[in-house]
């Protein structure tokens, strides 16, 4: 008699059901097939090690295991559970009346323990959408999943707890991840919801207002940010401070990124879903798989980019990283998400990220600041030329920054704290909530044309200011388009109803790089 038994299997962010069939006939040995991964095969051994230190006998018979469908490949140790439990339902040495009823994904360790796998939020999106009854998961998977309705989730220490489960003749509401120590304590507000705990506050930061104008705006509508300035003038405080003003996301939003976290296998020991926003700052040398995901085969991995997603994708001496790697980021600054595409298999990850990139002006790092500078005229055109156009073209707020006077920082006053400036960032984020609750994006930075359309239209006034704009500063569509969607984020920041000329013009100031030559400053 065959026992099928259910699993899955993440590809992106999505999980597609896999089937473990087993079969105990006459013969001998263990033969798994359907396109199965080193790991998956190497699951033969720990599995036989495991059942025989609980006291299961082996059967003396030809076992096989079947992972469908077989076209599709398998990879990881996640089906070392359903294996195990398949040879024991198959071999009689237990009876399971809903077998069919139940996913069942982990791995074994060779006492009959049960570890952690990627993926378990995906997996029970899954099993909720398939009507299962339940899901069985290790126990710190199963907490990233508790927020799940609409099926029961399990979470298991050990193989015999599989057992009582699928058994049905004991009361295992204990073994409910809800029931578990780990949940009532989280439960109880020790941990949960807690803010994070920002390295820089705003009001440790003394002068650029500019800047700290500009930080206000990208957390207020997702814009794209990139600060030029000497060392020392504060770049990559600011953009620590920046975690600081970031409103928590939307359950819409924290379903997306705790899956990207959950599938990459960074989502264990977590507890429910992600609320704070990802804080992501990845050294400049990082390589092109590290920033935008990859793998081979169906093992392909979210990047940094997808890993940001909801939150900030910080990138120090933007300058400084190799040419290939900083235009591959063309395509997620503009669609929001990655591509990742192999011989046999491509994958989308989300990627709708706030970049804040930071670089010096020059080689030597101090043009503009008196005589300093040691940089010849071509050298420094050479060194702000890595910013490609395309690049530039897609950020919307750009900053040059200035070493703060000595005097200032001596005579020291307390400035504006971040509390404050987390509270209009905030309103401007529910704002935007409200308009764009019938769409499927949260902020004014992911409209697209038919959006900005519809959401920023322009008075009279307005479009003849922006047409001088054009003119002046030899704007593109595509900075044209960025400039109403940060004009429309200035306006809800001072809660105005329609975008005015006052908006659009401070949002035309942030965009200096567009000048034939950046570098000669006014």
């Amino acid at each position: 008699m065959i026992f099928y038994l259910n699993s899955a299997k993440c590809i992106g962010i999505e999980a597609v059901p896999v089937t473990v069939e087993i079969d105990i006939t006459a013969g001998i040995g263990f033969h798994l097939v359907g396109l199965a991964d080193v790991a998956v095969k190497e699951s033969l051994l720990r599995t036989i090690t495991a059942l025989q230190s609980l006291d299961y006998h082996i059967p003396g018979k030809k076992v096989v295991i079947n992972l469908a469908p077989a076209d599709m490949h398998k990879s990881g140790s996640g089906y070392d559970l359903p294996i195990a439990i398949g040879v024991i339902a198959a071999s009689g040495q237990a009876v399971f009346p809903n077998l069919d009823k139940y996913l069942v994904m982990g791995e074994l360790g060779l006492d009959g323990s049960v570890r952690n796998v990627p993926g378990a939020l995906p997996i029970v999106e899954l099993a909720a959408r398939k009507g299962f009854k339940g899901v069985i998961l290790p126990l710190g998977s199963s907490l990233e999943a508790v927020e799940i309705p609409g099926v029961d989730i399990y979470g298991v220490s050990k193989l015999d707890d599989v057992v009582r489960i699928l058994e049905e003749v004991f009361d295992c509401s204990d073994l409910l991840a809800t029931s578990s120590d780990l949940y009532r304590k989280e439960s109880r507000g020790e941990r949960r919801h807690s803010r994070r705990e920002v390295e820089v506050d705003f009001s440790e930061i003394m002068g650029q207002e500019c800047a700290k104008r500009g930080m206000e705006i990208s957390a207020a509508g997702g814009h794209n940010m990139i600060m030029i300035g000497p060392p020392g003038s504060g770049k990559s405080s600011m953009a620590k401070a920046l975690a600081g003003i970031l409103p928590p996301m939307c359950r819409d939003e924290a379903v997306l990124t705790s899956k990207i976290y959950s599938v990459a296998g960074k989502g264990g020991g977590r507890f429910g879903l992600m609320r704070e926003r990802p804080f992501r700052a990845p050294h400049y040398s990082a390589s092109l798989p590290a920033l935008l995901g990859g793998g081979s085969g169906e093992n392909i991995c979210p990047g940094e980019v997808s890993l940001a997603n909801g939150g900030v994708l910080f990138l120090d001496e933007f300058a400084q990283m190799p040419r290939a790697v900083m235009e591959a980021l063309r395509g997620p600054l503009e669609d929001r998400e990655v591509t990742i595409s192999r011989l046999k298999s491509k994958v989308r990850y989300p990627a709708s990220f706030i970049l804040v990139a930071a670089t010096n002006p020059c080689p030597c790092g101090y043009y503009g600041e008196g005589d300093r500078c040691t940089c010849s005229v071509g050298q420094r055109l050479g060194y702000l030329s890595r910013l490609s156009g395309p690049i530039m073209d897609r950020i919307d707020v750009q900053v040059w920054m200035h070493p703060v006077p000595a005097g200032k920082l001596v005579g020291r006053r307390s400035a504006e704290p971040s509390s404050e400036i987390a509270a209009r960032v905030l309103k401007a984020r529910i704002l935007q909530k409200h308009r764009f609750v019938n769409e499927s994006i949260f902020v004014n930075a992911e409209m697209s044309p038919r959006l900005l359309e519809k959401y920023c239209p322009l008075s009279e006034e307005c479009k003849v200011l922006l047409g001088k704009l054009i003119d002046t500063m030899g704007l593109s569509a595509r900075a044209v388009s960025r400039i109403v969607k940060v004009a429309r984020t200035i306006a809800d920041l001072a809660d105005s109803a329609d975008i005015l000329p006052a908006h659009l013009a401070e949002a035309a100031s942030f965009r200096f790089l567009d000048k034939k030559d950046p570098l000669v400053m006014t």
